[in-house]
């Protein structure tokens, strides 16, 4: 398999993660043929797909010598929790600003789930207001941190950019590895879509490596539109830093908002059928906001034939479980399969 250029990057995973089958629900669904590629299980912090990303970002950031890093998301971000993990590996002050954007007020939520790993972690953790301004906040952190000597590294908002995305044009290599290995093809490789550096990585990844497989990114954030654009922005970086002769496809980018429900963060009846479906098909947990909704749209788009029964799918597992607990209220009652 084609090594691709990476910058420098440290190791915050144990070696590939698993590229796993779902023979019964495969078989549950008549096609297509659906493996799951295991980013959930990732050594460090409970696992996720911001580690990946976090290798190139914290690798750039030692190299400048900082000592402290920040940087923003929602109250149950899952970017704060695997920073805040990476930050007590390697012996670094992480300051996490945590927007509550998401109209919850419940225990669970505003203490348990990744509230709760934050703080263990050693995080200082600054909760703030949902319509307060992270990133000017985050900067306002930076400063005082300079001021007290300290060297800060702000990352963005999920750790994506081009930089972050390189994790996952790297994830795209070892998914076609493995399933050369495996005597598997790759069709389509379905992934939750939010800040954006996750999809815009394997997008430009698979076409660097010259791989046909289609990207389809399920909203969980955003309207479409909005998401494709940055994605797009980013995998056209990202693409440029690994392949400068290659130009990215104007059609390269597809992302389905239909599955979103009515915003980040909020239940829909399809995502918790999704996470029970799987629960009990596969013995696998998915998490409320990002793999749950995502698989609810890999399922509405398997029954009205989008994505037909004859390919096979690798659906990307980006992690999130200390969600489920952050969410008890939401799956009191559970759907039926």
């Amino acid at each position: 398999m084609k090594t691709l250029p990476l910058p420098q990057r440290l190791s915050l995973l144990d070696g590939a993660t698993p590229l796993q089958p779902l023979e019964r629900l495969s078989r549950h669904l008549g096609g297509p043929r659906l493996l799951l590629k295991r980013d959930d299980l990732g050594g460090l912090g409970g696992g996720g797909n911001k580690l990946r990303k976090l290798e190139f970002h914290l690798a750039r950031a030692l190299a400048q010598g900082c000592d402290t890093v920040l940087i923003d998301g929602g109250l149950q971000s899952n970017a704060s929790r695997l920073l805040a993990a990476a930050a007590a590996r390697l012996g670094l002050r992480c300051e996490l600003v945590l927007r509550k954007r998401v109209p919850r007020t419940d225990a669970a939520y505003e203490h348990n789930g990744n509230v709760l790993l934050d703080r263990l972690l050693g995080a200082t953790v600054h909760v703030v207001a949902g319509e307060v301004d992270s990133r000017a906040l985050l900067e306002e952190l930076a400063a005082r941190a300079r001021g007290e000597g300290r060297v800060p590294y702000v990352l963005p908002f999920g750790a994506s950019d081009a930089l972050g995305a390189m994790g996952y044009a790297e994830c795209a290599r070892e998914v076609l590895e493995q399933a050369l290995a495996a005597g598997e093809r790759v069709d389509r490789v379905v992934v939750a879509c939010g800040s954006g550096g996750t999809q815009a990585g394997l997008v430009a990844g698979l076409a660097a490596l010259g791989c046909a497989a289609r990207v389809t990114g399920m909203s969980v954030l955003a309207p479409a539109r909005d998401i494709r654009l940055r994605v797009h922005a980013i995998a056209e970086e990202a693409l440029a830093l690994l392949a400068p002769d290659m130009a990215l496809g104007a059609d390269a980018v597809e992302v389905d908002e239909a599955f979103l429900g009515s915003g980040y963060g909020l239940p829909t009846r399809e995502m918790k059928e999704a996470v029970s479906l799987v629960a009990r098909m596969e013995g696998l947990f998915l998490d409320p906001v990002y793999t749950g909704k995502a698989f609810a749209g890999l399922l509405g788009r398997i029954a009205d034939g989008t994505i037909r029964r004859g390919e096979t799918v690798v659906f990307l597992h980006t992690g999130g479980l200390p969600g489920l607990f952050a969410y008890v209220s939401a799956f009191d009652e559970a759907p039926p399969v």
